[in-house]
Formats: structure tokens, sequence, C-alpha cells
């Protein structure tokens, strides 16, 4: 049997920005901004892999994904769980045992040999597919395994990233009609900072101005002041 519980969603927010800060892999620094994929200068930097390496948080935050997805989503509302590749890939292990689904995964692109095959494990066509990543800042990575599993005979309704840096809103997924479920945002980090005085009022304020408006921020710190979404 399948056993959740449903706590506040403003609590579960909380309690996985304590914890990332508890296991050190969130990163403030105004003065030397991050350089992102995308060329955004940004003053935060997150690195939500390090979840897997601590057990007793690692199975909080899926008690979360599956709470969230429960009470959001659906019970029935999923036939498999797919995760990309990498970060997403023991994710949707984790969070497919939790919920008692089959589990696959997607390449970012076909591999190249054999059955050049993108999608690795066993999707039937018609499938409904929850895609999970560790984290999203728009979407575009999501979209890539989305639209891989779309091409491949997959319904692709839900997607979930347990960390959503929530700057620049959800119109991606309004857009590919997919709805996107998360725990907590880069506000719910910021806020701990503030409680419990981990940075000066200079770096936090840095932050919260970079989180108001990070293009703006961006290319005032050397980044690019404009991004495709």
């Amino acid at each position: 049997m399948i056993q959740t519980t449903f706590p506040d969603r403003d609590v579960m927010a909380e309690l996985l920005a304590k914890m990332l800060w508890e296991i050190k892999a969130v990163h403030f620094n105004a003065a030397q901004p991050y350089k992102l994929s995308s060329g955004m200068a940004s003053p935060v930097y997150i690195d939500c892999r390090k979840l897997l390496s601590f057990p007793r948080i690692r199975s909080t935050v899926m008690d979360f994904a599956a709470s969230t997805l429960l009470r959001d989503a659906g019970f029935e509302q999923f036939d498999c769980i797919a995760g990309g590749e990498t970060a997403g890939i023991p994710f949707a292990a984790l969070l497919a045992d939790r919920l008692g689904l089959p589990m696959v995964y997607v390449r970012k692109q076909p591999k190249g040999h054999g059955r050049n095959a993108q999608i690795e494990g066993n999707m039937p066509e018609g499938s409904r597919v929850l895609v999970i990543e560790d984290l999203t800042t728009a979407g575009g990575s999501m979209f890539k395994f989305i639209d891989a599993i779309r091409a491949a005979g997959g319904i692709v309704d839900h997607g979930i990233a347990l960390f959503f840096y929530g700057i620049f809103g959800e119109e991606r997924f309004a857009d590919g009609k997919v709805r996107l479920h998360h725990i907590a945002t880069w506000r719910n980090v910021l806020a701990v900072a503030r409680e419990q005085k981990l940075f000066d009022d200079t770096t936090l304020s840095e932050v919260e101005a970079f989180l108001d408006a990070p293009l703006a921020w961006s290319g005032r710190n050397g980044g690019v002041s404009e991004l495709s979404l």
C-alpha cells in the first residue's frame, strides 16, 4: 500500500528550503555572480543533486513530491514516471517507487547507435507520463524531454520540478499545455536566509533585486539582458 501524508504547502516549501541550506546546496554571491548556461549572471546558485546524498532528506523530499502530485493532479493520473538525463533520472526512480509506477528515462538526444533510442524503458503508446526534473528555470530543458515523449506517442499533461526558480513565471508550461508542480522556489530559500541571518543585508537585498528583475540584474552585472524562453 502506498502511504503518504499531506502537509501544508507552505510547510513543505519552508522545510525543503531549510534542507537545501542545511546540506550547503545553496550559494549566494552578489559580488562575484555565477554565470548560468543561458549566459545570465546570477547572484544565486543551487545544486539539487546534493539531495541524493542525504537519505533522510531525500526520503522526505520524495514524500513531499508524492503528496504534491496526489493532491494536485490526482491518484490515478499517471501510467509512468519519466526522468530527464541526467539529474532527473534518480529522482524519477525514487518517485516511481513511492507511487508504485513504472519508470523510464529520456536522453537529451538519441544515442546514435543500436536502436537509436531516446527513451529507455517500457513506455507503451498512449501512456500518461509525468516528467520530473530536480529543478527548472523556465522549462526549456524539461520541454526537450516532454517533446521527445510526445513524439514517441506518450501523453504529457503534467511535470514536476522539486525546485522551481519562480522568476520567469510559467508561460512556457501554459503554452505547452503542461501543468507544472513544484515544492519550493527561490523566494522560500531567501525567506529562510533572512530568518536565520545567513547573509548580510546587502547580499540579501541584491538577491531580492535579482528575483524581482533577473534579466535587468544580469545586464547590470555582466550577463545577458535578454533570454529566449
